[in-house]
């Protein structure tokens, strides 16, 4: 016998998301930073890494959340492949995140929102499936989809709220 749909118990992408989505709220209420969120877990469920947006907190450009995570996992794995990874990730994915994750090796991105601006993971962009780099990224988009785009229309329309 099987569950009605809306009883059965969340996915792992799902928890993994939700995690996500937990640090997307760190960003914006302690660095005021564009919420998005960032796990990095090994294939053994273990988390490797994870962050939230710093570019601006930092100053740094590349501070993006996917690169915060998985700049603490080759750290904590003293290595720069992160072999076998899954980065859940609150929204797609931009070109700078894409590339470093297949130069990092990284088995499969899930990611929350698309990004109809920047996405690199099949909105605007397809880097991650490109046949002509060595190695692919296996995408999975809209897990908490529509929370994590909600989080993120909320966080620029109080912004320009603020704007005098």
């Amino acid at each position: 016998m099987s569950l009605p749909v809306d009883t059965m118990p969340p996915s792992n992408d799902e928890c993994w998301m939700r995690h996500a989505l937990a640090l997307a709220t760190r960003a914006e209420r302690e660095d005021d930073e564009i919420p998005v969120g960032a796990v990095l877990v090994s294939a053994d469920g273990d988390v490797l890494g994870e962050g939230w947006n710093r570019n601006i907190t930092e100053h740094d450009p590349t501070a993006h959340a996917e690169i915060v995570a998985m700049r603490q996992a080759g750290m904590r794995l003293g290595n720069h492949r992160l072999l076998g990874a899954t980065l859940y990730v609150t929204l797609e994915p931009c070109a700078m995140c894409a590339m470093a994750m297949i130069h990092a090796r990284i088995a499969r991105v899930v990611y929350g929102a698309s990004d109809p601006k920047t996405g690199a993971a099949g909105s605007v962009f397809d880097l991650l499936a490109d046949p002509r780099h060595n190695h692919r990224v296996e995408v999975q988009g809209g897990v908490l989809g529509e929370e994590a785009g909600a989080r993120l229309t909320a966080y620029f329309r109080t912004k320009r709220a603020r704007k005098p």
